[in-house]
Formats: structure tokens, sequence, C-alpha cells
């Protein structure tokens, strides 16, 4: 455990771990969450979940990271040792059950990246006035954005598979030198660069015509829309914006220095996670009243309603293409971490050569998950998984059951393995004592399961949709 590498300083963990958590799930999914569930309601009540939940789960991810200092497996049992005993063994099947989620969010995740590099590379065409490009510097109608994402996304699965294996290849240019060389280094230019082209797009979009009547419904809550499944839809969210439940930040903060303040970092990644959630919704909504486009469009909205509202602005080129850099980025930061969460597990566990290990996960999450979601929208669009087509197939393995599955298992290993051991890691052994200390350990023994469980029994309704 001595010679095992340390973040270099406080802001790169932190910029690190907000990129591991700044994805497609605060840049692209909360966006259309809050389009789909009437605005500001869901805003408000996500980000008192995040405060009361997701916070604290950030926390017992922490503890056992650091801790164990080791990979999200072994972590199962490291972070439990009370002088000289070990937990049971059977803990690490939560380890696997993350693993197994980390591969599946991969499996669609470098997918979505593809579409974001192939709608760069096709704007970049129209903008020069190549044929076959998306010219956004004139207005275009739905009936353009849907016959473009038809033709060069669902029916161009080869094309697709050449974006993603771009993307890939980026990944594994950066794995290949290491967590600190380089996971590290690439993060302290990305995040700088993502804030940058998200304050762009932010004031550009709110001085655009009618504006404010999208900020209106961003920011306006109606109480009416508070209903249960709301408020299970944004505990799902929070946990897919923060990266929860698949090894990310219990292998992130075994590297975190002994004598960091975990409180302060956790409280610090949630608070930038819910700053960029919210500032995307001002990067998007106002485009969309100023173009007259209806919010509530679902996954679909950045991909067939933004590119019109681009249209409609001047200069829609030149920031369509700073929009989905900015998405690139964000993807970028998240999946070079997930990818580290698999890797780090074949390395220390397994004694794989790092080299090798990143070739073995990279190359296996390519051909037996990005390629099987590429041609669910083409060659295989019939074959079905639980009723979905198999894109959505992973999505929903991964995001409703094998997440919620290793964060209730986290939460439980820390509340009734580790006990005592997780207050004692917390308060650095008594050298940095806080007075929430006690309230979060009562939450992550007697609360948040239950809170857990709701939201797995919610998300296995779609087996008997």
């Amino acid at each position: 455990m001595s010679t095992r590498q340390t973040w270099s300083s406080r802001l790169t963990y932190i910029l690190t771990v907000a990129g591991a958590t700044i994805g497609f799930g605060a840049t692209w999914r909360f966006p259309y969450l809050v389009g789909e569930n009437g605005g500001g309601a869901y805003v408000l009540t996500f980000c008192l979940v995040m405060l009361l939940v997701g916070i604290p789960i950030i926390l017992v991810e922490n503890v056992i990271g650091r801790r164990a200092q080791s990979n999200s497996v072994d972590a199962f049992v490291r972070a439990g040792v009370d002088n000289g005993k070990k937990p049971s063994a059977l803990w690490k099947i939560f380890g696997y059950t993350g693993l197994l989620g980390a591969f599946g969010i991969l499996a669609y995740y470098m997918v979505i990246g593809g579409w974001v590099l192939s709608y760069i590379w096709h704007i970049l065409l129209g903008a020069a006035g190549f044929a076959g490009g998306l010219d956004l510097s004139s207005p275009i109608t739905k009936e353009v954005t849907e016959a473009f994402y038809a033709d060069k996304i669902e029916n161009s699965p080869f094309a697709i598979a050449c974006f993603t294996f771009v993307f890939v290849l980026i990944n594994w240019v950066i794995l290949r030198k290491g967590v600190i060389e380089g996971i590290e280094k690439s993060v302290k230019y990305l995040m700088p660069a993502l804030f940058l082209c998200l304050l762009v797009m932010v004031i550009r979009n709110l001085t655009l015509d009618n504006a404010m009547e999208g900020v209106r419904f961003y920011l306006t809550p109606d109480f009416s829309k508070i209903t249960p499944k709301l408020l299970l839809d944004v505990l799902g969210q929070v946990f897919f914006a923060l990266s929860l439940g698949f090894g990310v930040m219990i292998t992130l903060s075994s590297h975190l220095n002994q004598k960091e303040d975990m409180v302060k970092t956790a409280v610090i990644t949630g608070v930038i996670n819910t700053l960029v959630a919210v500032m995307a919704g001002f990067m998007i909504f106002p485009s969309l009243f100023s173009a007259n486009l209806a919010p509530d469009s679902g996954p679909s909205l950045v991909f067939k309603s933004l590119p019109i509202a681009f249209s409609e602005m001047f200069l829609g080129n030149f920031f369509a293409v700073v929009f989905f850099l900015l998405l690139i980025i964000a993807a970028l930061t998240t999946s070079l971490t997930i990818y580290q969460v698999i890797i780090s597990v074949l390395f220390e566990r397994h004694r794989i050569l790092l080299h090798r290990a990143i070739n073995w996960v990279l190359g296996g999450v390519f051909v037996l998950g990005n390629i099987p979601c590429i041609m669910a929208y083409g060659p295989w669009r019939d074959v079905r998984i639980l009723d979905r087509n198999i894109f959505d197939a992973f999505d929903f393995v991964s995001g409703n059951i094998c997440f919620v599955i290793t964060a209730l298992g986290a939460t439980l290993y820390v509340g009734w393995a580790m006990k005592q051991n997780a207050v004692a890691e917390i308060d650095n052994n008594g050298t940095m004592i806080h007075k929430s200390t006690g309230v979060w350990y009562a939450l992550v023994r007697y609360i948040i399961p239950v809170v857990i469980v709701a939201i797995f029994a919610y998300g296995l309704r779609g087996f008997f949709a």
C-alpha cells in the first residue's frame, strides 16, 4: 500500500472526481428529465436529494476506497479488516456487480460518444458546404433533424462504429499513461475546457430572444409535479450523475491521501456536479424556448431538438460545435474513470500487465458491448432482451439493477461490516473530527438502504411493464 500512487493535490482529485461525475448524466440526461418532468419541480427535488442522499453515498464509497487502498472488488474485504479479522469474502459479490454495471454502461456510453463525434463531423462538413453535412447556418425543421438522425445515426452502423472506435482510441491513449500521468494530467486540461465551453453556451443562450421563458420554465417549481414517481426518478438520476454503484468512487478514492478531508471533498464533488447540471439547463432551455421548441422531447432532445435551436442562432454552426465538444469532453472524463475500474481489477487482482489489461478491457467492451449497441439500431433492431433493444437493455440492466445492488451493498458494508472503522476513517482516526459524522453514520446504517431498496423496486417495474 505504501507504493500506491496518490493524487498530487486535493484540486486534481476533485477535478478528476468532478470529471467522472460530469458526463452525459449532467449534460444530456438531466436536461431531458427536467423537460419531461415539468421543469422547476424536478430541479428543486434534484438539489435536495443530492444534498441528503447523494453526498452521503459519495462518502460511503470514499470510505471503502481509501481505507482499502485497492481495486473495487478486493476493497469489499480489505476495508473491513479489524484487528486482523476479515469480513466474509461474499461481500466481494457487490464489487463484481459493480464491474458488470461498469461494462454495461460503457457498452452504450461509448456509442453515444460516437454519435456526438458524428454530429461534430457532419456540422463541420455542413459549415464547409460539403454534401451530406448538417448545415446550421440557416433555420432547419424538425423533419430535417429527424431525417439526419435516422440516416447518419440509426442507419449508418459502420460509420458510427468508426466514430465510436475513435472515441475508444482517445481513451486508450490516455489510459496507457496510468492514473496520475494519464487520467490526472488530462483532466487538468479537459475540465477547464469543459467549464469554458459551458460558460460560452450559457452566456450565448441567455441572450437569445424569449430566453427568459425558458428560464422561467426551468426554475419555477410546480409543486403538484412532485410525486413519488418524480422523487424516485430524481434518486435514480443522482446515482447516475454521481457515478455511484459501479466502483468509480471506490477506485478513485483508493488513490486519496490518508490526510485528506473526505467530508470536504465529498461536499465539493456534490456541489460541482449540481452546479454543472443546473448550468446545463441554462444552456439548453433558453435555446429551446427561443426557437419555440417543446422541452419534453425526451432522450432525443440533444440530438433532434437542439440542432433546430442552433440553426436559429447567429453563428449556429460554431455554437453547435462548441456544444457537442462540451458533451464529448464530459463523456471522456467519465469514460476514462469507468474503464479504470475494470482495468484496476485485472491489473491488481489478476496480475495482468497494465498495457495488456487496458487492451483487453477496451477491446472486449468494444466487441462485446459497443458493436451490439450500434447494431441495435440497424441490422439487429429486432433482437429483444427484456422487451428492449440491445442498447436499451444494457442501459436498463446496468442502471436499474447492477448500480443499485452495488450501492446497496456498499451502504450495508459500511454500516454493518465496517461499523466504527468507517467513522474512524471519516474522522481520520480522531485527528479530523466532524460534527456531522454521527448523523451520516445513522443515515448510512438505517435510512439510505431503505431509499436504495425503493429505487431498486421502482426500477424493476420495467420487468412487468
